[in-house]
């Protein structure tokens, strides 16, 4: 265990956040405090992994760094939420994207990583971490920027026609919107993980993004139980709802503001944003239309898009929280734990905000873990089901609650149809291994290094990591070449082959089972046109490859394969790029004048 002048450093940081955004008072536990995993923290403040940075180019300055590490912000647990203090703002982005950052390394078993920076020098500012900016811009948007390795936070001034709780021309600071902190965060994190995944192939590559990004973001609100046990008391324990009951309840016509019914903050996402921008309503919301299975095939937005997935994710969540919690209330009622008017007891209140909670970290984590079982190119929302579905059951078998049943139905009843399945079954949805197939079974990849260095001395630890890391490329770039055709790869040597990405993982199993694998990701890549028929086609970077699982023996357990010779792969993502090219309103989704080009998330978000 460290130390520090005699003394053991702490393992956690508590830092004061708004559980919502400011509009939300102290109402819902919104005041709330997040133990962030403790590091020493230069003024910023910047760590090891992020760099807040509180530079405003609209306004050209620098705005004061807060010292988390100064003795009178650590004996109050950071700063007292305040909107007009520029250095809460700058805790509230560090909290948050750390906290952010936690849920993504329990679920994926390992420390994350950024996007590689090229040209970036190990002696740059800020080399390594990922760049935050809490006001970068005077502009109702967010977003972040793969080519910078940022994420930057707006600010507006809310409109003057019903801005909602804003005062009209209030400024609306969106680095104190959690949600919106936490979808930003969620887009680099991915980005960090699988970088292809963000290459405009086809009508699901936003819609992907933004769908995951909403879903970490929602996911987190309830993960916090201080912030349920409201929404708890003011639903009866129906925690779907779209709106919570009046504080008093008469019968009558509201009089005074206790007896109005309100939204419910829970299932909205960034409801001080949407509402200052004058629409009435938050920018999202979890739960709000019934399953509808032919909608997928009429949307092109991302966001709308992306909401069919949200909602069959929360669908589920909610169907095992009403499963898991019905011999509860079944038992309150029985004991008269609920009164006639609705209200719960504490104590009762307090056992399903414990089991909300519970459940909400478990769907997280299922979904994290998920994207190491994802295709490492052109992902779609069939590839994300299987992917969920593998992910799952290679950690709890036996899936005890029914969470992967619930998830498959949810995902059914709106339109989300796998690719090369037999049926909707656990069974079929699982991503095969190579020899269920038809292929002969690859050989283990006996070179492979499985180690996580945990030096004291963190040059020394960097140094190990870089030596293992070159030594375990070029033993998977040796396989894979030897190996191409049952790893689903091109094995034209012409059609290279790069080891893009690769990691050992180490989870832990309900059962208590430590469980090690090893994965992958292979890419290929080749210029083609966007019109074959047209003299003078523009071109783009089409790419295939396979994510490959590797077991503790270092054997093959999975290949989850794109391959860069499927044609009916060329042919969909030429006539996507095509419909691109001829509808410039479609365009405001890519990076302009690149075909491809990945998905530009400042166009994406701009608006909305």
């Amino acid at each position: 265990m460290a130390t520090k002048n005699g003394y053991q450093l702490p393992t956690a940081r508590p830092l004061r956040v708004y559980a919502f955004d400011p509009s939300a008072g102290r109402g819902l536990g919104n005041y709330m405090t997040i133990p962030v995993r403790y590091e020493p923290l230069a003024p910023g403040p910047v760590g090891r992994r992020l760099a807040v940075v509180d530079y405003d180019a609209s306004n050209e300055r620098f705005y004061e760094a807060v010292d988390l590490d100064h003795s009178a912000v650590l004996i109050a647990n950071g700063l007292e939420p305040s909107e007009s203090d520029p250095r809460f703002h700058q805790q509230m982005v560090y909290a948050v994207a750390s906290d952010t950052i936690r849920h993504f390394e329990y679920a994926l078993g390992r420390p994350i990583r950024w996007r590689r920076q090229p040209g970036s020098r190990r002696d740059a500012p800020f080399h390594g971490r990922l760049r935050i900016f809490p006001h970068a811009f005077q502009q109702a948007n967010a977003f972040y920027d793969a080519e910078l390795g940022a994420v930057l936070f707006g600010y507006f001034r809310a409109t003057t026609d019903d801005p909602g709780e804003a005062l009209p021309g209030q400024t609306v600071f969106t680095c104190l919107s959690h949600d919106i902190v936490a979808h930003e965060m969620t887009h680099a994190l991915i980005d960090g993980q699988r970088e292809y995944l963000t290459d405009a192939t086809g009508p699901d590559a936003a819609a992907f993004h933004e769908a995951f990004a909403d879903i970490v973001a929602l996911f987190q609100h309830f993960t916090y139980k201080d912030a349920l046990l409201g929404t708890i008391h003011r639903t009866g324990g129906l925690i779907y709802k779209p709106r919570l009951d009046p504080e008093v309840r008469t019968g009558d016509q509201a009089a005074i503001t206790p007896e109005l019914s309100e939204n419910n903050p829970m299932v909205e996402l960034a409801r001080e944003f949407g509402r200052a921008l004058g629409t009435r309503s938050a920018l999202r919301q979890a739960i709000g239309t019934p399953p509808n299975s032919n909608l997928l095939g009429t949307l092109t937005e991302p966001h709308e898009r992306g909401a069919i997935l949200v909602s069959a994710v929360f669908d589920a969540y909610f169907t095992i929280y009403v499963q898991r919690t019905r011999d509860l209330m079944r038992i309150a009622r029985a004991g008269a734990a609920v009164s006639a008017e609705g209200d719960l007891h504490p104590d009762l209140a307090e056992r399903l905000a414990s089991e909300a909670a519970r459940i909400a970290e478990q769907f997280v984590n299922i979904c994290v873990r998920a994207l190491d079982y994802c295709p490492p190119v052109d992902m779609q929302f069939g590839d994300f089901l299987r992917a969920l579905i593998t992910a799952d059951s290679d950690l709890v078998p036996d899936d005890p609650h029914g969470y992967r049943a619930a998830l498959i139905k949810a995902c059914r009843l709106r339109g989300i149809i796998p690719e090369r399945v037999r049926s909707y079954s656990e069974e079929a949805l699982r991503w095969c291994g190579p020899d269920e197939i038809g292929r002969p079974l690859p050989p283990p990849c006996e070179a492979l290094d499985y180690r996580i260095i945990r030096w004291r001395d963190a040059q020394s630890r960097a140094d190990a990591e870089a030596q293992i890391e070159r030594h375990n490329a070029k033993a998977l770039h040796d396989y894979a070449t030897a190996n191409a055709e049952v790893l689903g790869l091109d094995p034209d040597p012409a059609r290279k082959i790069e080891a893009h990405s690769f990691h050992p993982i180490h989870r832990i199993s309900p059962d208590g089972q430590l469980v090690i694998n090893f994965v992958a990701e292979f890419l290929q890549q080749r210029t083609a046109p966007v019109a074959p028929s047209v003299p003078n086609s523009p071109t783009f970077t089409y790419r295939g490859g396979s994510t490959v699982i590797f077991g503790e023996e270092h054997e093959v357990r999975y290949v989850i394969e794109k391959s860069i010779t499927n044609r009916s792969r060329l042919l969909k993502q030429q006539g996507f790029h095509l419909r691109q090219l001829e509808a410039p309103a479609g365009a405001a989704y890519v990076a302009p004048q690149q075909v491809p080009s990945q998905v530009n998330f400042q166009l994406v978000h701009r608006g909305v």
